[in-house]
């Protein structure tokens, strides 16, 4: 990420605001930390979920910034939202992994091993979704 969030209000703002654009409802939090620890630097944001949680964690000792993002859910939501709104952090690249709990926890497998454009992690959850 080349804009990873530091600071803490904001961060949770915008922590805020995906949880709106996805639907979700807000119930605890966010609650945001920066740890000025040398080598594990950056920025923490929890925020309980009526359906679970999201939290953010970053890095930003590293170039470009690491940027970790679990929404973790039973609720369907689209995550072309969640794509877009990490634009705002200008990603060098995305990796994602999608895990189905559902019926059990399963991973959906990657079949290729690279870190995905936000175009390719688009059409994968679309593919996904459209099962």
């Amino acid at each position: 990420m080349l804009n990873p969030p530091v600071d803490e209000k904001l961060a949770s703002e915008h922590v805020i605001d995906l949880i709106e654009r996805i639907g979700m409802k807000l119930l605890m939090g966010p609650y945001a930390k920066y740890v000025h620890m040398v080598g594990n630097r950056g920025l923490t944001v929890a925020a309980i979920i009526e359906t679970s949680h999201i939290v953010m964690h970053t890095w930003d000792e590293c170039d470009p910034a690491i940027v970790q993002l679990d929404v973790y859910t039973c609720g369907p939501f689209d995550p072309n939202i969640v794509f877009a709104w990490l634009e705002q952090y200008l990603p060098t690249n995305i990796s994602h992994k999608y895990i189905d709990r559902e019926d059990g926890i399963k991973e959906i497998p990657v079949t290729q091993s690279h870190s995905y454009t936000a175009k390719e992690i688009v059409k994968a959850m679309d593919d996904i979704l459209s099962i």
